[in-house]
């Protein structure tokens, strides 16, 4: 059987990053792509001009849809925007363990917030201890532990202490370009080819995306890991900067465009 991977989630309605980003993540490493929608913004490379929450009534039926039907062998979990959301999710899950990516989605490239300040709380308390893995890029995981300038080890740590089994600190910002991976028991740098591209919008959907593709089709953490950095890189190396006019989209699936 196929494998299968649910994206709980936010639309991005410029097709960048949110839903759109990881169904496509998801066809790259070869599974049925699902999606529960938790919110829908309208948002562009430049920026994201308005959110607007789904109810949770919604957002439970869509879950129980596509698991007492289809059935999931991965999740993974974005832009999640408040606390009523991440409860809602939360509560679903608890009963329904499964390997879980929780994407920590605080800010997008464009600098909007994409997590209110009174949600950061619950994303921590609810879904770190359903996570099989965390994936916070510096930025993120700096906000998230307060330790500001501290090395992606230290940070890994920290964010293990919190509730999270793993974690991988994401390498697209700061001055190394590695992916620090920590399973409370061992820490494991995995190098990342950094593209000075400006078409990033997405990257991190993407990497979340691509992991829970890859521990969809059951692979270690660590090789779900490496295969993870390495399609989000290719992605960013492929991406379509002639799009818009901020950060473009990245390209995972790099379809050959023809000039009509």
């Amino acid at each position: 059987m196929v494998p299968r991977a649910l994206t709980i989630a936010t639309s991005d309605s410029g097709g960048g990053a949110g839903i759109q980003a990881d169904l496509k993540a998801f066809a790259a490493t070869g599974c049925h792509g699902m999606s529960a929608l938790v919110a829908l913004t309208a948002q562009n490379t430049v920026g994201v001009t308005a959110v607007e929450e789904l109810p949770p009534a919604f957002i439970v039926a869509q879950l129980e849809a596509v698991w007492d039907d289809i059935g999931v062998d991965a999740a993974k979990t974005g832009m999640l925007f408040s606390r009523s959301i991440i409860d809602t999710v939360a509560g679903f899950l608890e009963s329904r363990r499964v390997p879980l990516v929780v994407d920590p989605v605080m800010v997008a490239s464009s600098g909007a917030q994409l997590l209110q300040d009174d949600a950061v709380e619950a994303l921590v308390a609810r879904l770190f201890p359903l996570a099989t893995v965390v994936t916070p890029n510096l930025l993120e995981a700096e906000a998230l532990t307060g330790l500001h300038g501290a090395p992606r080890r230290a940070l890994a740590e920290r964010l293990h202490e919190l509730g999270a089994a793993a974690v991988v600190v994401t390498g697209g910002h700061g001055a190394t370009a590695v992916d620090h991976l920590f399973d409370g028991r061992e820490h494991i740098e995995i190098p990342v080819e950094r593209h000075e591209v400006a078409a990033t919008h997405g990257a991190g959907c993407t990497h979340s995306a691509s992991l829970a593709g890859l521990l969809a089709h059951g692979c270690t953490l660590e090789d779900a890991a490496r295969g993870a950095a390495e399609l989000a890189a290719g992605a960013v190396r492929n991406g379509l900067v002639e799009l818009g006019g901020g950060e473009g989209p990245v390209d995972v699936l790099d379809v050959a465009r023809v000039a009509v």
